[in-house]
This record gives structure tokens, sequence and C-alpha cells, in this order.
């Protein structure tokens, strides 16, 4: 069938999904997902943002969430991961059964969301160990420092190195570590492959499939589409805030059409 169709109804694979309209309640969440967005409607001040986006995910799947420039895929991470700003006026987010869209960014740390934004914000003046200590001040440690540097073998390498003086792949992997030390159920990373080398890329790939076969489920942000879907299971494609298309990344690939429709390659 074709893989962009109109579709009035709830997203499948394969489907180009129109808005909904924003009356009623939201969706329950769907019993047997391990991640779920219901409806979601996500605003900056008086812009609205995300409009109505709903999803789900297996606990390990990888979600290649995709789209230009100002599409939302941004403020869909900050959204699940409860940041200050967007504001989410409406619909529930829910994580292994727990309710995010009631909590705040504290609160959806320790039901184990992990946000890795662009920025990576590593701390100056703190050492790679120290950056990664940090993390494990607050309740719900996770991997402990040996794993880390057994998955993170240049960070070993550089543990008593200024942070920011890392390379910027180094900085990158250093900020997933950040995340892995904490108990991370839902890792949400940001443009991960922005700026770095090909070499760099592939060792992030191999360190998200690793943790993928333990169970952790994550969702990718990245203008590199094509990188994404292939090491994603899933993908879903934003279109100036509203879901244009969500299946099989495999699916994404494949369609010429919709590659150039909505991701401009």
């Amino acid at each position: 069938m074709s893989a962009v169709k109109e579709n009035a109804g709830e997203p499948v694979s394969g489907d180009k999904v129109r808005d909904q309209p924003e009356t009623g309640a939201a969706p329950a969440p769907a019993k047997d997902a391990f991640f779920e967005i219901s409806d979601i409607h996500a605003y900056y001040g008086e812009s609205y943002i995300v409009q109505g986006l709903s999803l789900t995910l297996n606990k390990g799947e990888i979600l290649a969430l995709l789209g230009r420039n100002g599409a939302g895929k941004t403020t869909t991470l900050k959204a699940v991961a409860r940041t200050d700003v967007p504001e989410v006026k409406r619909g529930e987010i829910w994580l292994d059964g727990a309710p995010l869209h009631e909590g705040r960014a504290y609160q959806a740390a320790l039901a184990g969301v992990q946000l890795v934004p662009e920025d990576r914000r590593i701390i100056e003046g703190l050492t790679v160990e120290e950056n990664i200590f940090l993390a494990q001040v607050a309740q719900g440690r996770g991997w402990e420092l040996e794993r880390i540097y057994g998955h993170f073998p240049r960070l070993a390498e550089r543990r008593k190195q200024d942070g920011v003086t890392l390379s910027g792949g180094e900085q990158q992997m250093l900020a997933i570590a950040r995340a892995l030390a904490r108990d991370v159920k839902l890792l949400l990373l940001d443009e991960p492959y922005e700026g770095l080398a090909p070499v760099i890329v592939q060792e992030i790939e191999r360190i998200l499939l690793e943790i993928k076969e333990i169970g952790i489920t994550t969702i990718i942000v990245e203008q590199n589409a094509v990188a994404a879907l292939k090491l994603a299971d899933r993908a879903a494609i934003l279109d100036t805030g509203l879901l244009a298309f969500t299946g099989d990344a495999q699916e994404v690939l494949d369609n010429e059409d919709l590659m150039q429709e909505y991701l401009a390659i």
C-alpha cells in the first residue's frame, strides 16, 4: 500500500495522519504500551507548537522523530521530559504505567526519563568523572562508573580531564553516559550526531544498540534522517506540529516521495 495517504482515524503503520479536533478528553492510555503520548498540545506562550500528537512505543524500541526545522521535534522531547517550557495544556504522557503529564521535570527524571539536549550541558570546571558522579547524587542511580567506562572506553581514558575540553563527539558520549548514570527507562536524544565525524556517529550508534538490548527505549531527534532511520525500529514525522507519518523506519527509507515531502532529502 502507499506509504502516505489520508486517514481520519488513529495513526497506523504507513499512514499519513491529519489534524484532530481540539475537543473532548484525552484517550485512555493503551494497555500494552510501555510509553505513550496521548493527544498532547504544547505551547510556547501563545505559540501553538505541538498540536494533538499521539504516539506509542514498546519497551526497547528506538523511534526516529523527524521533520524539518520548526516542526515541533525538540518541543515534543521537552514536553515528555516535563521541562518548564513548553506548557502542555492538554493531553497525557505515560511511561511504564506511570503518568508523567501530572508532574514536573524532576518527577519525570525519577520516573526514568532522561533528556540529552542538543547543547549537551557539560558542566565547566568538572572532570569527566565528576560530571558522571553529579548525575548520581539524587535518588535513582543507574549504571555504576565501571559499567559506564566499559561501554565508553574513550571516557575512561579521559576520566580526569575537564569535561568541556573534550571533543564534540566525546562530549556527546559524556552526555549519554551521564544519562545512563541515572535509572533510565526512556532516553531522549536531541541532535546527537550534529557536527560529529562519521566514525564517532558509528560509535554512538553502537552504544544505542547496546542499551536497546537491555530494554532502554530511545527517541532520537536528528537532522541526519538517513542515519537515524537506519538505527531506528520506527519513525514518526512531524509537520508544523502535526503528526504527518508514523510507521516502520525502513518504510520511510524506501519511500523517496515521503523523504522529499517532509524531510527535504
